[in-house]
């Protein structure tokens, strides 16, 4: 396919996957989504290859190809919508729910939309479903293997009103759900007008293209590495049941155009919630890959391809059932996604000088999600909190954005005060916890929350006691903290709230580049 028609095609199968976001982010009901826009979209082919994606969660977008494969290996027909959130079969945690839809021309499958949204609430044993203090996945919510919410085009009713009873806000579910399909349907629409203008044989060469074309820049972009193995370690501070550091131990090995990034001697799985499926662990890799890559290289399938993950059945990187799992993927995934990237960073830096990018990885950011979770009766309030990005040689770190493995909003003060008996009494950026340096690292934020009936927390968070590192010479970013009333908490921790009680969480900066300049 000559290079215009590819690019052109190439936009166009983006577009999709954007305009299905657009649709899910402007037709949820509940405020995680259209506020925050904890949700993803991406376009699959008939072999379950994500060929386009819309540019939203890292840790939602490297893992669907998984739930992609479960719904075609059970015989999906034209007309379905499937539902599945079982992270043992192809999900994440438990809270994101994915919908799945064959989309066919002709009576053949030729691709497959998919949409996955963060639900506020999907049941067990605490609002939110993101207790700290899981020990198995069954106390995490209802379990959704992939079954069809849409037959024929005629929704499942039974289906839909068995998810919905077992969460604490039905309505913003069924709402949800509806929104994902919706997103999904468009995303049929959009392709059948494109094989009408382009035809069916152009489409599909598109697929296969778009595929090669990503694998060949990531190939490139890996063989300007040095062949050699590089190690790097990290820690997940607790699990939620013991307050030890878990460790993680990460081998890249570069050999010619393909890279394996090897687990051997991370931790067993854990008794608490921060054990990963294998989906979310690739997925985490799949994002160190790509901070690698020049902007204009599409991120699918392809790209991923020169990419081989190493992990041991029954390790925290690679839990199995019944492991509890809602924090391996918000929070474990941000481990990996740091200490690869710090293992990939000494790769970079063995390039001869002449080779070295002008810009090679930055400093750490905040590497947290700072997920808050508060609920009471018919609500529940879920918010990952912005913090510090490292700086770079190219400048310094943002403050106050998501780093890593997240890329959602904040949710507005006057939506959330509307929405949840809370109010926010302070929220602001926190100037000293940037790592100094040349460029400083970014500012993580403070933000206080008071409720205003009893309700039940939770806090899934790291870096509480392991700073963002600095590099060339920067130094760390400020750790977090996580407070009620003045009272220090655990980095994962769940406890009652009475009436009035402020909950107060500070997010880490970012690490600084370079040593100060003198002057």
């Amino acid at each position: 396919m000559d290079p215009v028609t590819l690019s052109v095609l190439a936009s166009g199968l983006a577009g999709i996957a954007e305009e299905m976001g657009t649709l899910l982010v402007r037709s949820a009901y509940s405020s995680n989504i259209k506020e925050r826009r904890d949700c993803s979209a991406a376009l699959f082919d008939a072999a379950g290859r994500m060929v386009a994606q819309a540019a939203h969660v890292p840790v939602h977008l490297g893992a669907m190809y998984e739930s992609v494969r479960a719904v075609a290996e059970r015989g999906a027909l034209p007309g379905d919508v499937w539902v599945l959130n079982d992270p043992f079969a192809g999900g994440n945690h438990l809270p994101d729910v994915t919908l799945v839809s064959p989309l066919a021309t002709e009576g053949k499958i030729i691709a497959y939309a998919a949409t996955r949204a963060h639900h506020s609430d999907m049941g067990g044993m605490r609002p939110g479903s993101m207790p700290a203090d899981s020990r198995e996945i069954y106390a995490e919510g209802l379990i959704i293997p992939p079954v069809r919410l849409v037959s024929g085009d005629e929704w499942q009713g039974d289906i839909l009103e068995l998810i919905c009873a077992n969460s604490r806000t039905p309505q913003l579910r069924r709402g949800d759900l509806r929104a994902q399909a919706a997103a999904n349907r468009l995303a049929g629409t959009r392709l059948a007008e494109l094989v009408e203008r382009r035809g069916l044989a152009v489409v599909l060469e598109a697929f296969t293209e778009v595929l090669a074309y990503g694998e060949r820049r990531a190939r490139t972009m890996i063989a300007g590495l040095p062949d050699g193995r590089y190690t790097a370690v990290g820690e997940v501070e607790g699990d939620g049941v013991d307050d030890d550091d878990i460790p993680i131990r990460v081998t890249v090995t570069v050999a010619g155009d393909t890279l394996t990034v090897d687990f051997a001697g991370t931790s067993s799985a854990v008794p608490g919630n921060v054990n990963c499926p294998r989906a979310v662990t690739r997925s985490a890799c799949c994002f160190a890959l790509r901070v690698l890559l020049p902007d204009d290289v599409p991120a699918n399938d392809g790209t991923y391809a020169p990419l081989e993950v190493l992990t041991e059945p029954g390790s925290l990187v690679d839990a199995r059932r019944p492991s509890a799992v809602v924090a391996g993927n918000v929070e474990t995934s941000q481990r990996i996604a740091d200490i690869v990237l710090a293992a990939l960073a000494q790769a970079v830096a063995a390039r001869p000088e002449a080779a070295r990018p002008k810009a090679g990885p930055p400093a750490q950011g905040q590497g947290t999600m700072n997920n808050l979770i508060i609920g009471g009766r018919g609500w529940t309030y879920y918010e990952t909190l912005a913090g510090g990005q490292g700086a770079s040689v190219r400048g310094p770190g943002p403050s106050g954005v998501h780093v890593g493995m997240t890329n959602t909003l904040n949710t507005p003060i006057e939506a959330l005060e509307l929405e949840y008996p809370m109010r926010v009494e302070r929220y602001e950026l926190d100037p000293t916890t940037s790592g100094t340096g040349r460029h400083r690292g970014g500012a993580g934020l403070v933000r206080s929350i008071r409720v205003l009936e009893p309700a039940t927390l939770s806090v899934l968070t790291d870096r509480r006691r392991h700073a963002p590192q600095g590099a060339a010479g920067g130094g760390p970013g400020a750790m977090g903290r996580n407070e009620v009333d003045g009272v220090a908490l655990a980095p994962k921790a769940s406890l009652d709230l009475p009436a009035g009680a402020v909950v107060t969480i500070r997010t880490p900066g970012g690490g600084g580049w370079g040593r100060p300049d003198p002057s």
